[in-house]
């Protein structure tokens, strides 16, 4: 039996990036028709023949993040009832991906809630970028494949040849992350101990590690509102730090983030493309670097059911 047709479909969040992805796998993109109604309601169609196919729609859920899923959700009926053989979610940003536990009394798991939405309306598979907690893999009870996009950080950093650069978590939970890049970049790790008082702010705290007279690297899996990431620059500066750069995979640059980081001790903010950031991509500080390869690759090898995690070996 012949193998189901490959079949690359995006939703309106980041045609950019999928666009790349086509253009690096070598296909055009699928054909899709996403109006939106006066009212605001959502119209899809789907407009050429997809039965058989093998299916990957491509939608990054972040801001505004609730017609993002609403239009991934009906992209996804529209498959399933025009009979693709199997749907795979690409979700280079999974929105409410930090809000993956109970921290108080009477609260959703909303990571849970948008994963059980997903398969219910009929994803076969899911495909995400740097999930904020490793957990919400377990969220799913269909096949995840998580990817990483610190291969292209870290290929970045080190073209960039920095002298004496020290590797930087700016919390406590993200210092297995620090951790793999100083490994891979054969440099030492430093951690900053903040405690958050509210949502979206931070008080640093201190530094676990000697930054002075080093070039600092700062490294998260997505900048928001970037009070974290300035904050955390000041206590390094005021440490000794000679020159400071962040990365994160995620530029989510919401409320006063651009105006942050323009005024911040960084030098330069690098950002990957799994939100839309051409608006953002010609300001001076910051510098975005395409996942599509490593996305469109892993497509792929899905289709042609060959192993993903030999990608990051």
């Amino acid at each position: 039996m012949n193998s189901p047709m490959l079949k690359i479909f995006a939703g309106s969040s980041n045609l950019p990036l999928a666009k790349r992805i086509a253009e690096h796998m070598g296909i055009e993109l699928g054909k899709i028709d996403i109006k939106r109604f006066s009212d605001g309601e959502i119209s899809v169609k789907i407009t050429e023949n997809v039965r058989g196919s093998d299916i990957f729609l491509i939608q990054s859920t972040g801001n505004p993040a609730n017609d993002n899923i609403i239009e991934l959700l009906l992209i996804m009926d529209a498959f399933r009832r025009a009979s693709a053989k199997r749907i795979t979610l690409v979700i280079p940003y999974y929105g409410y991906g930090r809000q993956d536990r109970k921290v108080e009394p009477r609260v959703p798991i909303s990571a849970k809630v948008i994963a059980s939405l997903f398969e219910k309306i009929g994803a076969n598979r899911v495909v995400a970028v740097d999930l904020h907690a490793d957990q919400i893999q377990g969220f799913f009870d269909i096949p995840v494949d998580h990817l990483f996009a610190a291969p292209v950080l870290v290929k970045y950093f080190k073209e960039l040849r920095l002298e004496d650069p020290i590797i930087v978590s700016p919390d406590s939970g993200g210092a297995e992350r620090a951790r793999f890049f100083a490994k891979h970049l054969n440099c030492n790790l430093a951690i900053i101990d903040k405690r958050r008082e509210r949502a979206n702010e931070a008080d640093v705290m201190h530094i676990i590690g000697d930054v002075e007279n080093k070039t600092c690297i700062m490294i998260d899996d997505m900048i928001d509102t970037a009070g974290t990431i300035s904050k955390g620059a000041s206590a390094l500066k005021e440490h000794g730090a000679k020159l400071i750069y962040a990365a994160a995979t995620h530029g989510v640059l919401s409320g006063p983030a651009i105006k942050r980081l323009q005024e911040s001790v960084i030098e330069k903010v690098i950002l990957t493309d799994t939100l839309n950031l051409e608006k953002h991509s010609s300001m001076e500080k910051i510098s975005v670097l395409s996942i599509a390869s490593l996305v469109g690759e892993t497509i792929l090898r899905i289709h042609d059911e060959r192993s993903v995690s030999t990608l990051f070996l």
